[in-house]
């Protein structure tokens, strides 16, 4: 992608060095805007339309308000002329009226990863909203990397399972049941666990700390890490470190919702 116009700002297509917003800009100055990170497949969208419907319920719940079309135009315009194939497109809005879209490199997520669990009590009055206020969620991942591991689970005070940072968890535990937590306990409505959860049968509730500890197979679920399998939990090796047939199936549904969306692209 180097050389190529990969962002736009406010419908004006840019080279990354040239793209520039106000200092004074509240999403920059107090974290206040809200975001969407949406993979590039063979340069198209996954799921774009449920992407922006979750960018206007975030936009909604901290009473921002923004012109649907218009992005939908600027989001097709620097897709059109952008070299993306497998890549990701980051969609943010600020409470300055800015519309960033910047196309980015995927992370390079290693097969597996380490997780720990890091209590903490995140905001209810932004429940389910996806804003650029994620300083507390990055810090739980340089906890969970101080302490050895690659990322953190977050885990309420009252002790039920929430999330990763960036990522929903899934986790089977000794019964043979695949687990994650539900909507209501205050996590985000991750489209990869829709995705999921569209094809896999799955328990969905308030699952105490302890389920997670115990769990044989567990694995991340994200945009970008799609499924990235849990090697070990605390410090404790799994019985599947390198994913299960529970991770299998996950990988599988979402290889065949990608193959799909391509297929009527």
């Amino acid at each position: 992608m180097a050389g190529d116009k990969t962002v736009s700002i406010d419908g004006e297509l840019l080279a990354p060095a040239e793209a520039t917003i106000s200092a004074l800009d509240e999403g920059l100055l107090r974290g206040d805007g809200v975001f969407e990170a949406i993979k590039l497949y063979r340069g198209r969208p996954f799921r774009l339309d449920a992407h922006l419907e979750r960018l206007a319920g975030s936009a909604a719940a901290i009473t921002l308000s923004f012109d649907q079309q218009a992005l939908r135009a600027e989001i097709a315009r620097l897709l059109g002329g952008a070299d993306a194939p497998d890549s990701m497109l980051r969609v943010v809005l600020t409470r300055g009226g800015r519309r960033l879209l910047v196309i980015e490199q995927l992370p390079d997520w290693a097969a597996t990863a380490r997780i720990t669990l890091v209590e903490e009590a995140p905001s209810t009055i932004l429940t389910g909203a996806k804003t650029i206020s994620y300083a507390a969620n990055m810090q739980a991942t340089r906890i969970a990397r101080a302490r050895g591991a690659d990322e953190a689970v977050i885990v309420h005070p009252s002790g039920v399972v929430l999330e990763a940072p960036t990522s929903s968890v899934f986790w089977v535990g000794p019964a043979g049941r695949l687990c994650t937590p539900a909507l209501e306990t205050g996590i985000l409505d991750s489209i990869t666990r829709r995705v999921v959860l569209e094809a896999v049968d799955c328990a969905q509730g308030a699952f105490p700390a302890a389920e997670l500890r115990s769990a044989t197979e567990a694995f991340l679920a994200s945009t970008t890490r799609e499924i990235q399998a849990i090697a070990a939990i605390d410090g404790r090796e799994l019985e599947e470190p390198e994913g299960g047939a529970a991770a299998a199936e996950a990988t599988a549904a979402l290889s065949e919702a990608v193959l799909r969306e391509l297929a009527d692209a």
